[in-house]
């Protein structure tokens, strides 16, 4: 059991709280997707044939690829690996690229999952995060998503926009509701080191967000979600029953993975590798047999960091089972006190967050690090 991702590093135009690898240069596109094939046949042995039961368009903006661009990435990895019949193919899109014409050819294709980044339908926030659609364009997106077939829609929304509130939060939620989409990814607002944003806030041309205010939307994420049938099953993910991202999940269980493409990561068990972050370097480099990603082995303690660090942000928890015959039961004596204090709770010998534990994940799991 295996997964790929895919990452498609160019996007229209740069939102401002973006850190991840991307270009607004379009010029390049041909050559590193020509780059990107050569990739998928130099690494065809490195998941040891293992079934691919994920595959996982990300980025910089996929939705960006024609439909024949799609069809040649997947036939080379059809080329190179066994896939699942039942494969995940997720494919991540901006609204405004979602016509239905190009739906169709996706829905043909075997894309069986949309991942649509929304982000808010609230004109100010959208302004604020220098997004190219509009919030109509949101709305159709999904609508023409259906329409053309697709039973397994994500949206993407971010919460805690300066400005924003509870009320005009709660207009999001019940837009997305409203929508009858599948599956729903919140993320907080961050200020990211050399971003767009981080400079605006630092020179005084853009508020930062408030804690409190964003604490507050989360909180009512969570209280709103169960009343529509949506499970808390990660931090920032919920679903309906029979729709949690079996790609993301993979991550979160440790499973291995391929990852395609500038930036792209990569997990074999033993080894991490991470593609070089600078697209006119990847072509180069893939075109002249040099070497294109950086390696490190992972140690035991390594490993664990990692466990500790994914498992704990899902709903089943960290497995102390796993931990007793995979690594030395470090932890066991650092979790009472959370277990005292009401941030962690244990069942079946599961340590999982509580509601209060989910707004401090990140400090517990450092205190459990080796």
């Amino acid at each position: 059991m295996a997964g790929i991702y895919i990452h498609i590093p160019f996007c229209k135009q740069a939102c401002v709280y973006c850190n991840f690898h991307f270009s607004t240069n379009m010029k390049l596109k041909g050559v590193l997707l020509d780059a990107l094939l050569e990739e998928i046949t130099l690494k065809s042995n490195y998941l040891n044939g293992a079934l691919i039961q994920t595959i996982y368009f990300g980025g910089g903006t996929p939705s960006l690829l024609t439909d024949f661009e799609i069809r040649q990435i997947l036939d080379r990895i059809a080329k190179h690996h066994p896939i699942d019949p039942g494969v995940e193919i997720t494919f991540e899109s901006n609204p405004d690229d979602l016509h239905p014409a190009y739906l169709k050819e996706l829905y043909e294709i075997g894309i069986n999952r949309l991942s649509i980044g929304i982000q808010s339908f609230i004109p100010e926030d959208m302004t604020y995060m220098h997004r190219a659609h509009t919030p109509s364009q949101s709305i159709e997106a999904v609508l023409y998503s259906q329409d053309a077939g697709f039973g397994n829609i994500s949206v993407d929304l971010i919460y805690g926009v300066p400005h924003s509130t509870i009320q005009t939060w709660q207009k999001n939620l019940a837009k997305v509701f409203e929508l009858k989409v599948q599956h729903l990814s919140c993320y907080a607002l961050t200020i990211e080191p050399r971003t767009a944003l981080a400079h605006k806030i630092k020179m005084n041309l853009a508020p930062a967000p408030d804690d409190e205010e964003t604490i507050s939307q989360l909180n009512h994420l969570m209280d709103l979600s169960p009343q529509y049938g949506f499970e808390q099953y990660e931090i920032s993910n919920y679903s309906l029953h029979g729709f949690r991202s079996r790609h993301n999940s993979s991550y979160w269980h440790g499973d291995h993975y391929l990852g395609l493409g500038p930036s792209a990561h990569s997990y074999d068990g033993n080894s991490r590798h991470w593609n070089v972050a600078n697209n006119a370097t990847y072509i180069q480099n893939i075109r002249e047999g040099r070497p294109y990603f950086e390696q490190e082995t992972l140690n035991d303690s390594m490993r664990y960091n990692e466990y500790i660090m994914t498992s704990i942000r899902t709903k089943e928890g960290i497995s102390f089972q796993k931990i007793q015959e995979q690594f030395k039961p470090h932890f066991v004596g650092l979790i009472p006190r959370w277990l005292e204090q009401g941030f962690i709770s244990e069942k079946s010998a599961f340590y999982s967050l509580t509601r209060m534990g989910v707004f401090i994940a990140d400090k517990i799991s450092a205190d459990l690090f080796i």
